[in-house]
């Protein structure tokens, strides 16, 4: 099982350079591929930030590259779940950190958007502190 960079994932998403996304592509066709979710959580900044893709567009390409035959991600029902509620408004990194938070009984932040959507989202107890 070969892991990749954001890099990789980005050229072919975005297939900007013939070159890279050729061999990204091949890439993918021969090896077993491993995605760590802070590598998703830079495409998805990569995406929104500098291509200006709107989260309409990016987590129904996430879920693409999630699905592909020989992909794994890394903690796949955490992933899920922080796309579910992406796409209901809260901040891909703050779903990520939530949903990672497994272990812990609550989550703690300053921002009260977070928080307030965690509650609407049944996530977690997310304290606006």
């Amino acid at each position: 099982m070969l892991a990749v960079d954001t890099n990789v994932i980005v050229r072919i998403v975005i297939n900007d350079d013939p070159a890279q996304v050729q061999r990204a592509v091949a890439l993918f066709e021969r090896e077993r591929i491993f995605i760590v979710k802070t590598v998703l959580l830079e495409v998805e900044w990569v995406l929104r930030f500098c291509y200006q893709l709107p989260c309409d567009a990016i987590a129904p390409t996430l879920r693409k590259v999630m699905g592909l035959r020989n992909v794994t991600v890394e903690n796949p029902a955490e992933l899920a779940i922080a796309l579910d509620w992406y796409e209901q408004g809260m901040d891909f990194a703050d779903a990520l950190h939530v949903t990672g938070s497994g272990r812990a009984e609550r989550f703690a932040t300053f921002d009260r958007k977070t928080a307030k959507l965690a509650k609407k989202l049944q996530a977690m107890k997310v304290l606006a502190i």
